[in-house]
């Protein structure tokens, strides 16, 4: 597995109409993102077995998605 996969698209996806639609905080957000991922680590379902630098990946493009929503919201 790599660090980004199919599912990134639908991370960023899902985070940026998250941060451009809702009034969830960045604290809120983090603490979302990384408790899925900590989460995904005892799920016994296939789309959660996942490498270390896959899930670090996961963050990161949540990160982006999540910025690039915040970035473009109309206040």
């Amino acid at each position: 597995m790599t660090a980004i996969n199919h599912y990134s698209i639908i991370h960023i996806i899902i985070w940026f109409l998250i941060a451009r639609y809702t009034k969830i905080g960045w604290l809120l957000f983090l603490t979302l993102s990384i408790g899925w991922e900590l989460l995904e680590l005892v799920l016994p379902f296939d789309f959660a077995i996942e490498t270390i630098q896959n899930k670090m990946g996961d963050i990161i493009v949540n990160i982006l998605g999540y910025g690039f929503g915040k970035k473009t919201k109309n206040y």
